[in-house]
């Protein structure tokens, strides 16, 4: 394992801390690109990140740096760079990074101005990475808490990903490896959504039966849209489908589902927006998504009214009844 003793990760977030947390455990050293000096500060001079995960008591094995060629040095790259930035950090990246260096994508999203995965935007960018994906039920407080959390690591090279699996995994963290990068990106870009709808139902006070049911309408059209991209439907049955997607529509700790919830008691998204660092995934996706679905001929209900409320074409309550007006079907 010593060609992984060294980890960089791509991004300064909760996420991309917790992530630094943990392979910190495993016994890596771990340097972090962040792209705020304070933050840098924060993590070097106090082994915390204040800004963005406040609370948390960092090892000390793990650095941060304003400058990318830092965490490019490292043996393996976690890229935690939000969806609708991530491009524009792997064109800067271009040559510097060596040839046949593993990226782990760790973001969730689809970017909005092509409606393509993260792993199209790494081939085009850094075709010279090897592409792995890490996705599943991970909430960074309770991942950087050192609590049980399991997730999908998916690539095409399985002793690759068993290495990188040895590298990031600890008792309390543990990647299941899978083959299927489009089916682990599919299910995270989905639910981000999803999540939303869900905070919108419980917001309006609509109900614990419907919450249920838009999970499970919701989930139909995860599948639909991974199965036209190529997915396998057993990765999206699996911790970053189905497992991903229950985390995040049952907890007002999710940013989405969080935004969702202020949504359906009535609040204007930019109002709901202004007042966060971290980025809310599911605005930026949805669209992106409607327009991949329609491209690829694929119904997606739940996700074309999300699109629709947040480009404020609908409102909440006519979105609402618009999807309970459809036509009785099959199931």
């Amino acid at each position: 394992m010593s060609e992984f003793a060294k980890i960089g990760i791509l991004g300064g977030g909760a996420w991309g801390t917790a992530l630094a947390q943990t392979c910190a455990r495993a016994g890596r050293e771990v340097t972090m690109w962040v792209r705020e000096p304070e933050v840098m500060d924060s993590i070097n001079q106090t082994c915390e990140n204040k800004l963005f995960l406040p609370g948390f008591a960092l090892k000390p094995t793990i650095t941060a740096s304003t400058e990318l060629d830092a965490a490019l040095s490292a043996d393996a790259i976690l890229s935690v760079i939000p969806a609708q930035h991530t491009r524009s950090v792997f064109t800067q990246i271009g040559n510097n990074l060596p040839e046949g260096k593993p990226v782990l994508l760790c973001s969730k999203g689809i970017e909005q101005s092509t409606g393509k995965l993260m792993t199209e935007i790494l081939a085009e960018t850094l075709p010279q990475a090897l592409p792995a994906v890490l996705s599943g039920p991970s909430f960074a407080v309770d991942v950087a808490a050192g609590l049980p959390a399991a997730v999908t690591l998916a690539c095409k090279d399985a002793v690759l990903g068993r290495k990188l699996m040895l590298a990031i995994g600890t008792p309390s963290f543990r990647p299941y490896l899978a083959s299927d990068l489009i089916g682990a990106e599919v299910g995270g870009a989905v639910k981000n959504v999803l999540a939303i709808a869900c905070g919108i139902v419980l917001g309006r006070k609509l109900g614990q039966s419907a919450h249920a049911a838009l999970i499970t309408r919701g989930f139909a059209e995860m599948v639909r849209l991974g199965l036209a991209l190529g997915a396998n439907p057993e990765t999206l049955r699996g911790l970053c489908g189905l497992g991903d997607l229950v985390l995040t529509c049952s907890s007002a700790t999710s940013r989405n589902m969080s935004c969702g919830l202020a949504l359906g008691e009535g609040q204007p998204l930019d109002e709901i927006l202004s007042g966060r660092l971290a980025v809310t995934e599911g605005v930026a996706s949805a669209p992106a998504m409607v327009k991949l679905a329609a491209k690829l001929d694929v119904e997606m209900p739940i996700t074309e009214a999300i699109a629709a409320i947040i480009a404020g074409q609908l409102d909440v309550d006519k979105a609402i009844h618009a999807l309970l007006a459809r036509p009785l079907r099959s199931e």
